[in-house]
């Protein structure tokens, strides 16, 4: 998740949402439709009235997770721990708009901090349980990792020659030697388990806390059905010291899976990075920082 952008991004501003609302679901279409306070890259979300959100894709690459949400989501929702985003509404094309959209469940709740995490050992733990919760979900018929999870769930393999350029390009900006011994060992850590559910996009901003707890995951649009190794970027990007070690042990994965996680963590950080170095350099040191653990833990596990 990142800050919300300016209202109108791809196109659609509270005016379109207010619109379409008036005409596909007229029974709201009194209801204030306002930007939420974080909104995401992928779609635009608004609220609509206290209990509900518009969700629209912002691009046609975005598409497919409408309806692989709205078909799932009611049906892993009964197996989770924690509340996830309930379907209200299918949305359609119009008014302008090109895409189908969707009405969500509003979700109370804070985006995951550490200064709202009220312990986070045992916020680590809860969200091992939700991840292991949803790994044991039924997979008949699920969504097989590809395209539509943009790889997540796949072998780390489909990311090589990005992260190879990316570390080229870094060279002398990170320890791109130790770097490229963590995306080797990545590539090597074939997956050889049965396939699961997998979230696709656990971090801080689609994880929700009330009164210092886990209380909800959002933002599905990544999930699928494969390897679950994508998942516990997070050791990393969140969690530190006794927080990372609580999730190691409580999510129980194999050596391979941690290593192929510390490829995904690598890559992003690294193309991130990349996009931020001499403009965003708060960012850029955030994705530092995630190489350096990232790198230490590889230094220290493998």
């Amino acid at each position: 998740m990142t800050p919300t952008p300016p209202d109108g991004r791809a196109g659609i501003d509270a005016a379109l949402v207010k619109r379409l609302i008036a005409a596909q679901f007229p029974r709201w279409s009194a209801l204030p439709v306002t930007p939420v306070e974080v909104d995401g890259w992928d779609n635009r979300t608004y609220r609509l009235g206290d209990r509900m959100t518009a969700r629209l894709p912002t691009a046609a690459g975005y598409v497919p997770a409408v309806a692989k949400e709205d078909e799932w989501l009611p049906r892993l929702a009964p197996a989770l721990p924690v509340a996830v985003p309930p379907v209200l509404g299918h949305g359609v094309p119009g008014e302008g708009y090109p895409f189908p959209w969707s009405v969500r469940g509003w979700l109370p709740g804070e985006t995951a901090r550490p200064d709202r995490v009220g312990d986070m050992s045992r916020f680590a733990v809860a969200l091992a349980g939700f991840l292991l919760a949803l790994q044991r979900c039924d997979t008949n018929g699920g969504p097989v990792a590809g395209e539509h999870s943009f790889y997540r769930g796949t072998p780390p393999a489909f990311y090589d020659e990005e992260t190879r350029g990316l570390l080229a390009a870094l060279k002398g900006r990170v320890d791109t030697d130790r770097a490229t011994a963590v995306w080797e060992a990545a590539l090597a850590a074939e997956w050889r388990g049965e396939p699961v559910w997998f979230h696709g996009d656990i971090a801080s901003g689609n994880l929700l806390v009330a009164e210092g707890e886990l209380a909800a995951v959002i933002d599905f649009g990544t999930a699928g059905v494969g390897d679950p190794a994508c998942d516990l970027v997070i050791a990393w990007t969140m969690f530190a010291g006794d927080s990372r070690a609580a999730f190691r042990r409580a999510v129980a994965h194999d050596d391979g899976a941690w290593a192929r996680a510390r490829g995904w963590a690598l890559w992003k950080s690294l193309l991130v990075l990349s996009e931020n170095i001499g403009t965003d350099e708060d960012v850029a040191d955030v994705n530092r920082r995630v190489i350096a653990e990232v790198l230490a833990d590889h230094d220290e596990f493998a």
